[in-house]
């Protein structure tokens, strides 16, 4: 019998391809692939194994199959080939309805699903592997990476386990974690690992500050999307930029190389993966992406080509902050000053002169203000010589 893994090649796709090694060893062949090379390699294997079904058991992990290799998948199956595709990925959910599709958005209720959670259940259930607290702790920093929850629970090493894929080969890093979970009884990393990784924080840091003066707010439908260039970082930058902007609705990440679209949100009403599908991507509710077709070029590159980057918030005022006044300004030097009325509704001046929009809350009348005229935090001296204008008017 010959094994056959094709897997996503980031860290839960990755680690699927670890747990495949634990449990088949030398027996299987295992394929880390992007999403626009599933398919091919699919029909590729389809074809080499026309003729010998019965001797080829293929797995499918943390990532699908367009509609042709469905067919082709389960024709497959049908002549007494042996196909287990296991995904956590929403827009997958359709290939439940084959014998050989297991796809789970959640393992229980209230705990995300990862790819790397679902097939080591799965290889405990068929007795092929045995549960071990090393490889437990694994897939738990894989699953809570991949589904956001580290940054929930503030579990940085699930961060920097995904850190460490990216700062050496998927061949490296696979034959590091094999020896690891074989040798030891609970995951950790090396002390050289861990001086690696504090460097690689800090260089994280210096590319997030560099960026974050270049992103660009614009709508498109009915979503304030920031956008900004960049090929490194995706995820990191997408957080951050998403925490420090939440008057956004999500953060479109654009690599012009390799002609890639991220989307980010830290918002639960907003589903990015509905919006990377319009684009024939697809991805998490909170993550996903698709490829830099024409018409998202039009949305993303050209249509926003002559916008200006987006005011930042000054970052060490002492008066102005956001307390029962505050004063911002947008790129083209307008002035923007919001406060608390007597009836309690917050209003805004712009230039001294009133505007006709209230809102009830200071969150709220601050996302009005970022999201129609693209403002930030003015500093100290600006609301300073504001509010001596008002008085020598007054």
């Amino acid at each position: 019998m010959q094994y056959d893994l094709f897997s996503h090649n980031d860290l839960d796709g990755v680690s699927c391809g670890i747990l495949a090694k634990l449990a088949f060893g030398d027996k299987i062949n295992v394929h880390y692939l992007s999403v626009n090379r599933i398919d091919y390699h699919v029909e590729e294997f389809l074809k080499r194994t026309s003729n010998e079904q019965k001797e080829h058991i293929l797995y499918i992990t943390d990532i699908s199959v367009n509609q042709e290799n469905e067919k082709r998948l389960e024709e497959f199956v049908n002549k007494g080939g042996s196909v287990q595709l296991i995904d956590h990925h929403k827009t997958a959910l359709h290939l439940n309805q084959y014998n050989w599709g297991h796809v789970k958005v959640e393992e229980a209720e209230g705990k995300k699903a990862s790819a790397t959670s679902l097939f080591y259940t799965y290889l405990i259930e068929k007795e092929i592997i045995k549960p071990a607290k090393v490889l437990e702790d694994y897939v738990e920093l894989v699953r809570q990476y991949d589904t956001w929850d580290w940054d929930k629970n503030a579990n940085f090493s699930a961060k920097r386990l995904n850190d460490l894929l990216y700062m050496q080969s998927i061949d490296e890093f696979e034959e590091s974690m094999l020896e690891r979970i074989k040798q030891y009884e609970q995951f950790s990393f090396d002390d050289f690992e861990v001086k690696l990784l504090d460097l690689e924080e800090k260089k994280t840091e210096r590319y997030i500050r560099r960026k974050r003066k270049e992103l660009i707010q614009t709508f498109i439908e009915n979503l304030c999307v920031g956008i900004v260039h960049a090929e490194s970082y995706h995820s990191e930058l997408g957080n951050t930029l998403g925490k420090e902007y939440p008057h956004l609705d999500c953060i479109v990440i654009l690599n012009m190389g390799s002609k890639k679209v991220g989307f980010r949100t830290i918002h639960d009403h907003i589903d990015v993966s509905e919006f990377a599908g319009k684009f024939g991507g697809g991805g998490h509710a909170k993550a996903a992406g698709c490829t830099l077709t024409t018409e998202a070029f039009k949305l993303f590159v050209e249509k926003p080509f002559q916008l200006k980057p987006l005011k930042e918030d000054a970052r060490h005022n002492q008066l102005n902050v956001k307390e029962r006044c505050a004063l911002y300004e947008n790129r083209d030097d307008d002035l923007f000053l919001l406060y608390k009325k007597e009836n309690s509704l917050w209003v805004i001046e712009k230039n001294h002169k009133m505007l006709s929009h209230t809102s009830p809350s200071f969150e709220a009348a601050e996302r009005h203000l970022k999201r129609t005229y693209q403002v930030g935090l003015a500093k100290d001296d600006k609301l300073i010589d504001y509010l001596l204008k008002d008085a020598k008017q007054g």
